[in-house]
């Protein structure tokens, strides 16, 4: 059984815990009375001249490289990339392979006013749920962990919620599918999520086969101002970096020094 495969068995598990009644049906709605945060596509479109659209992730472990961060504390860390120049921030919420937790997007939402995507694995629509009673602007769907028709559900359902979708693809298969159901945010993650290893490369070429009128994200594998660089080239409008900057000493200066770089470089 592959990695991913084991994570969504014991994401299924999970819910299953959570909800012993059973798993509510039908659309979530947006928490009453809570105010909207900025919208995630908003924060990703750049143009000519703009720094570097990066969606920092507040990441503590994850299944092939272990603990990352032992002095993890979302709040802080939230503060500090979106003074550095994040324009969004990713938040692990699984618990079991990336120690992420719920608290940990609360606790972001709570303390600043960027565009929030929980990470994790959604399966059901009770996590749009979730998202929106946590503080998410956005959530994941990765085409890998769901049939077609799954992600399409899924889809529709987070966007009637207001909801943005960063549609995940590794492959040609999956970027059709997502393409057909009108995706309008498109990550590329260069990490196979059955082995975990990256390839930059099959990035590149996934990129430069999305519309240039939609958004496209290069995720996983970001290390440098040269793979920056790289991506922008073949098409990419966001960057979404994790472990660089969450095994730097200080995340947020880490953010400055990379985007200082990339936009000193740039043409």
């Amino acid at each position: 059984m592959s990695i991913l495969a084991d994570i969504l068995a014991r994401t299924r598990a999970d819910l299953a815990q959570r909800y012993p009644g059973g798993l509510p049906d039908g659309v979530p709605a947006p928490a009453a009375g809570r105010p909207r945060r900025p919208a995630f596509a908003t924060a990703l479109r750049g143009g000519p001249g703009t720094a570097p659209r990066v969606i920092a992730e507040l990441k503590k472990a994850s299944p092939s490289k272990g603990l990352i961060r032992s002095d993890f504390r979302p709040r802080e860390l939230a503060i500090e990339l979106a003074e550095a120049g994040a324009a969004a921030l990713s938040v692990l919420t699984e618990e079991h392979y990336f120690q992420g937790a719920p608290q940990a997007l609360r606790e972001a939402a709570a303390a600043v006013r960027l565009p929030l995507l929980r990470k994790d694995f959604i399966v059901h629509e009770v996590q749009l749920q979730e998202a929106l009673d946590w503080g998410a602007s956005a959530v994941l769907l990765i085409a890998a962990a769901l049939s077609p028709a799954e992600y399409i559900r899924l889809y529709r359902a987070a966007r009637a919620a207001g909801l943005d979708v960063l549609s995940e693809v590794h492959d040609r298969a999956e970027l059709d599918t997502v393409l057909d159901a009108g995706a309008q945010i498109v990550g590329v993650n260069s990490r196979n999520l059955k082995t975990f290893a990256t390839d930059l490369a099959g990035t590149v070429d996934l990129l430069g086969r999305i519309p240039a009128d939609l958004i496209r994200v290069a995720e996983s594998g970001i290390r440098s101002a040269a793979d920056l660089r790289r991506l922008a080239a073949a098409g990419a409008d966001a960057f979404l970096i994790g472990e660089t900057l969450m095994r730097a000493p200080s995340p947020g200066q880490a953010l400055r020094d990379l985007l200082a770089v990339a936009e000193v470089a740039a043409p």
